[in-house]
């Protein structure tokens, strides 16, 4: 255990659709555009917004999930992304105090300020009212007095209302809650949504001009010098570093394009911290696996947005038939997953796996799981267990019988493939929820390394 300065502030909703994550892209490039180095993180399980941050910074976004991980684990993520950077954007998820039940705020982003111990923005949408907004900021600082508010911004403010509002804030609640700035309405600056949250930032033909009036926007109506003020004003943070033991190197494919995204980069990083060499490849793009290969890692994403493609690939389909039939250590989550089965809304895919996928036009299946091993496979052995979460509106004919997922309600079904050289299936996982889960995948992938029948190995 040891000590580490980390700057750092939340943001923190009072509801999904308040502008959190306009707001933290318009921070994080103004505080770019003043040349600081930023870093940035992201509470709970989403893919979508850390994408933004890292088109912004330039580096990755870290995902901090108290249900995934102990608070010491969250904690070592927070200090080793932050490095040395000047503070930390913490971008939190829904609202405030929302967490896995409707009367549970564990896992909300209060759990992830109460164990970093850090300062709080509440981001409060103005639009269509006035004084009722003190009543908001009220009641989030009195539900829970550990709140660690400190601070309040105003989206989609008007000029003319701010200053009132301002002195509201100052009056009733400062100095230890102190109105730091305000965002008018842009909408021109709107980013477009999706059945599962934002489009991707890849997707956003203009996010570069969005991005510089947001900027330009924040750096005259934000207090962006008290930001930096709050940030600095934590105490240390103590946490232990998380080091991966170093293995013989192996070389793993990672499918990276439109249709494959989701990926949590620490997750990886265990990985890479291990000796691994990541590969990217595209299965809508390349005609094969990369060379030489000991391992694959199809991520979550949008495959049903690029079926045509996928399947017009009959090259890469084969090939990744041949490899998993031939024992290739295979990871597979979600939409990785519905790409090895026959069909998706009948357009062929791999065909790895039996039966296809169908659009079910409702979230099928959504939440944090407790996943537990029905029998040994890839990742563990039978009865161990990783959390993890699910979020998709498809479903498929053969889901999976290796795994029983749990919500904390109680509710369970079975799930996933499972096999000696295979997980494959709809939850999403992290490895820093479960270090071992990598290290029995990254066995695997050196026990192939030395078998010597890979069919990608020269």
């Amino acid at each position: 255990m040891a000590d580490y300065h980390a700057p750092r502030v939340l943001l923190a909703g009072t509801n999904s659709g308040c502008g959190k994550t306009t707001l933290t892209c318009a921070l994080l490039q103004a505080l770019v555009d003043r040349g600081l180095k930023v870093s940035s993180c992201k509470c709970g399980p989403d893919y979508i917004d850390p994408m933004f941050h890292s088109r912004i910074i330039g580096a990755k976004s870290t995902n901090l999930d108290p249900f995934f991980f102990a608070p010491d684990t969250l904690r070592s993520l927070l200090v080793k992304n932050a490095g040395d950077s000047a503070l930390t954007v913490i971008e939190g998820v829904m609202g405030y105090y929302d967490g896995i039940g409707a009367a549970d705020p564990r896992a909300s982003s209060y759990e992830v300020a109460k164990i970093t111990d850090s300062p709080v923005i509440l981001v409060v949408g103005v639009g269509g009212a006035s004084l009722s907004v003190l009543a908001v900021i009220q009641g989030f600082l009195t539900l829970y007095p550990d709140n660690n508010i400190r601070g309040v911004i105003l989206n989609r403010c008007s000029p003319m209302l701010y200053p009132a509002l301002a002195a509201e804030i100052r009056r009733r609640f400062g100095p230890t809650v102190e109105p730091l700035g305000y965002l008018p309405a842009m909408p021109e600056c709107t980013l477009e949504s999706r059945h599962l949250g934002l489009v991707t930032a890849a997707e956003v033909t203009d996010l570069c001009r969005k991005l510089a009036l947001l900027s330009r926007q924040a750096q005259e109506t934000i207090d962006l010098d008290g930001l930096l003020r709050l940030a600095k004003s934590v105490k240390l943070i103590s946490c232990t570093p998380q080091v991966p033991e170093k293995q013989e190197s192996v070389r793993i494919a990672v499918a990276r394009d439109e249709a494959f995204c989701f990926y949590y980069e620490d997750s990886l990083d265990v990985l890479r911290e291990m000796g691994a060499e990541l590969v990217d490849f595209s299965p809508l793009a390349d005609s094969g696996l990369p060379e030489n290969i000991h391992g694959l890692y199809l991520g979550g994403g949008y495959p049903e947005l690029y079926t045509e493609a996928l399947s017009e690939n009959i090259a890469m389909r084969s090939d990744i038939r041949a490899a998993l039939s031939a024992g290739l250590p295979c990871i597979a989550e979600c939409g990785g997953f519905m790409y090895l089965t026959e069909h998706i809304a009948g357009a062929p895919m791999v065909g790895f796996l039996p039966g296809g996928c169908e659009d079910k036009g409702r979230l099928v299946r959504f939440g944090y799981v407790e996943l537990t091993a029905q029998k040994d496979n890839l990742l563990c052995q039978a009865g161990e267990s990783i959390r993890g979460h699910e979020f998709h509106h498809w479903d498929a004919d053969n889901p999976g019988d290796g795994f029983t997922a749990r919500r904390t309600s109680g509710r369970s079904w079975d799930c996933v493939v499972a096999t000696p050289t295979l997980y494959a299936g709809f939850p999403h996982f992290h490895f820093c929820a479960n270090p071992a889960f990598a290290r029995n995948f990254y066995q695997a992938c050196l026990a192939k390394k030395g078998c010597h029948t890979n069919p990608k190995e020269s």
